[in-house]
């Protein structure tokens, strides 16, 4: 099983052919436990105001590219906001 970092660069390096499966196992460590999880969409909570949530979707095990997009731009704010915050 490839690690976090690992498979964040591939999903940079192709958001078109990623797995639902690894989207989600990103998710979950950037932004832990899904609100909901019970049907195709998960739905994540993250920390900052205005639009507080990641949503991403299962379309025949693979996740629809630009839902991988704003999974990464939202890494992107994350992390910038740690990087603010030190």
């Amino acid at each position: 099983m490839a690690k976090i970092g690992d498979l964040l660069i591939l999903i940079q390096q192709n958001p078109k052919d990623v797995r639902f499966q690894e989207l989600c196992r990103i998710c979950d460590h950037f932004f832990g436990e899904p609100r909901q999880k019970k049907s195709s969409h998960r739905v994540y909570k993250t920390s900052w105001p205005g639009d507080p949530r990641v949503n991403i979707q299962n379309y025949k095990g693979k996740a629809k590219a630009y839902q991988v997009n704003q999974v990464l731009l939202a890494i992107e704010k994350l992390e910038a906001s740690h990087v603010t915050k030190k």
